[in-house]
């Protein structure tokens, strides 16, 4: 009998968020005040901004709905879910209403 030999392909698993939200990844926690205050490891301050890094369908065909991939956003991290369950996890698909506001250059 021929062994038979397992190659494990390694895919790579993407998440699409449906209805109206997006997946955000938050931009790192600051370990450092705008005064020069250094912050210690302990203290978690929520970082609420983020980088876009997909839409769903429904917000990609809505003109009403001015949110693209990329777009660096402000967003209320309160009902943001997780999309990894570990400590230093960054991504959270985030409804579209959570979103308060785009940065855009002007």
């Amino acid at each position: 009998m021929e062994e038979e030999r397992k190659v494990e392909t390694q895919t790579f698993e993407t998440v699409e968020p449906i209805g109206k939200r997006v997946l955000i990844r938050k931009d790192q926690d600051k370990k450092e005040t705008k005064g020069g205050i250094k912050l210690p490891d302990t203290i978690e301050i929520p970082t609420i901004t983020g980088r876009v890094v997909a839409v769903s369908a429904e917000i990609e065909h809505s003109p009403d709905i001015p949110l693209r991939k990329y777009d660096k956003v402000l967003f209320n991290p309160k009902g943001a879910i997780p999309v990894d369950f570990e400590g230093d996890n960054r991504l959270f698909v985030v409804e579209v209403q959570n979103v308060v506001a785009v940065f855009r250059k002007g």
